[in-house]
């Protein structure tokens, strides 16, 4: 998909960008395969912010997509290409040949027409979901399962890809897209291919009030913030934070420090991290 540019009629349109939408061939969605979203603002069901700068932005259905692709050895067929405002990938709907009609990530390269697959039966061709353990290594895969049979949760965002590195005994070794290496029971599925849409990247949003269109709110800079509402706050005229290293509006740093748990349970599975250490 290529990216357009816009004639400079005012300020904000001279360094916009946005996408050409090439490969949209569908343009309104499958009602049956959609739900409604309600909105929260970031906020629990106690009424509290949980999510800051979340609010506003264009009403949406979202898309139910099929990340498990458990429907085997029936083959469908793609009907259109469409725009999904819930995530940065474009979605495909194909029917299969009972009539059953889903949603998946549309990879790239996949067109009107063509038949996907899935199952351990299926080609190694672009779209396609099969067991790791049926994919040659060195194919590219998206649409990753951590756990078999709970669907895709890994490599899912637009133009992104892992590779099959190795397969010995019950796991596969993975490198996905941050560089880090990764061990997932050989069992799990994946789709052939890499997601499309792969210039998304280039988009440049251009002005604030796009950003309010997606639903995010404004970010205020703790510096000039007052000392009861943000460590990086208060003195007279701008002052320095007044601490070894930024910190977060609840005190915690904001840079360097690790979240990860030490005794998680996949940290035996990181072959190496995408710093490119080991995990100890």
């Amino acid at each position: 998909m290529g990216i357009k540019t816009y004639n400079p009629y005012t300020p904000s349109r001279r360094n916009m960008t946005g996408s050409d939408f090439s490969e949209i061939t569908k343009n309104t969605p499958e009602k049956a395969l959609c739900t409604s979203l309600k909105k929260n603002a970031g906020r629990n069901n106690q009424g509290k912010i949980t999510v800051r700068h979340h609010g506003g932005g264009s009403r949406r259905l979202y898309r139910n997509i099929d990340f498990k692709r458990i429907k085997d050895g029936i083959p469908a067929r793609v009907i259109g290409i469409e725009y999904d405002p819930n995530r940065t990938a474009n979605i495909a709907l194909i029917c299969y040949e009972d009539g059953e009609k889903a949603y998946i990530i549309a990879p790239e390269g996949l067109t009107d027409g063509m038949k996907v697959m899935n199952g351990p039966e299926a080609e190694i061709r672009v779209g396609n979901c099969l067991p790791l353990s049926e994919i040659p290594v060195g194919t590219l895969v998206h649409n990753i399962e951590l756990y078999p049979g709970k669907g895709g949760q890994m490599v899912r965002s637009a133009g992104n890809s892992a590779q099959l590195m190795a397969k010995e005994g019950k796991y596969a070794t993975l490198r996905l897209p941050s560089g880090e290496m990764r061990m997932v029971p050989i069992v799990c599925r994946a789709t052939v291919g890499t997601v499309g849409n792969v210039d998304h990247n280039l988009i440049k949003i251009g002005k604030a009030g796009r950003k309010r269109h997606m639903g995010i709110r404004p970010t205020v800079r703790g510096s000039v913030m007052n000392p009861n509402d943000h460590p990086h706050g208060g003195g007279e005229g701008r002052a320095p934070i007044g601490r070894p290293g930024p910190s977060t509006p609840w005190g915690k740093p904001a840079l360097g420090l690790k979240t990860r748990k030490k005794k998680k349970a996949s940290n035996k599975l990181i072959v190496r991290r995408r710093d490119g250490r080991s995990i100890k």
